[in-house]
């Protein structure tokens, strides 16, 4: 397995940085926006962004983690079990503009579980997505609104996103099977 190291620590800090940016430059103070992140690095990602976002805004947005498994599309076709996690949503979703956080954004499957996830919680205003990388190779007509990275891939290969928080660094690596 050859792996290449598509971003380092500080890159993952300056893209937060422009995507925190980007969010304020679309939606000024974000007063109706709340931040939601797609367990598990997609959590810690918007944890991330959320501290990032109240730097600049003197104030903490509302935050909550989605877990999805329930509603993915694969669960029965998957040999194992899927590990059910816990959503935690507090704040009322009705009429706010929802930024669903993700790692990685391929096939678009998770994402389309995470939409119909955040209808039992109520009916935003608009739901746009931010994720640190899009590795292509999409199967539903799903697209990034804030993209920290484009990274062209072949199917075969694997993009792990590495934090701090779980895996002891930052990094985005690209696993790619011997030539």
């Amino acid at each position: 397995m050859k792996t290449t190291v598509l971003l380092h620590a500080d890159e993952i800090a300056r893209v937060l940085d422009r995507l925190a940016c980007q969010i304020m430059e679309r939606h000024g103070d974000c007063e109706q926006t709340v931040l939601l992140g797609i367990q598990r690095r997609g959590v810690d990602l918007a944890v991330r962004l959320g501290k990032v976002l109240e730097d600049k805004l003197g104030r903490k947005l509302p935050f909550g983690t989605l877990d999805i498994n329930l509603y993915r599309d694969d669960w029965t076709t998957m040999h194992a079990r899927p590990t059910i996690g816990e959503s935690n949503i507090t704040t009322p979703l009705d009429n706010k503009n929802v930024i669903l956080v993700d790692d990685v954004l391929f096939t678009g499957r998770t994402i389309r579980a995470a939409l119909e996830a955040i209808l039992d919680y109520g009916r935003p205003k608009t739901v746009e997505l931010l994720v640190l990388v899009d590795r292509g190779h999409r199967e539903l007509p799903i697209h990034g609104d804030y993209v920290g990275r484009k990274i062209n891939t072949a199917r075969s290969e694997k993009v792990n996103v590495l934090m701090e928080e779980r895996d002891g660094r930052d990094e985005v690596v690209l696993e790619s099977a011997d030539a």
